[in-house]
């Protein structure tokens, strides 16, 4: 009968075992934290927010009448914004 044989793991099989077991879950818990960081982030609705910033200050000047609808048509192309909801249509 051998029941002794073995005697066990061997020191560095167990050490090896729990640093490959904190570095599972600590790369679980990274991956966690940052898909819940994604969900909750707000989506970009603009890609220039400067751009969008000089749109509103555009569409405030025409709707004070400090500049007609041909300047504003030519700055708002200037800006690059292609806003479809702009109000001035082209025409």
């Amino acid at each position: 009968m051998m029941f002794g044989y073995g005697g066990g793991w061997p020191f560095w099989q167990t050490a090896l075992m729990w640093v490959g077991m904190i570095a599972f879950l600590g790369l679980l818990s990274w991956a966690v934290y940052y898909a819940l960081v994604i969900a909750a982030r707000k989506p970009r609705r603009d890609r220039h927010p400067q751009a969008g910033a000089a749109a509103r200050i555009l569409d405030e000047r025409l709707a004070r009448g400090e500049i007609d609808a041909d300047e504003y048509r030519r700055l708002r192309d200037l800006i690059g914004s292609g806003r479809s909801g702009s109000p001035v249509s082209g025409g």
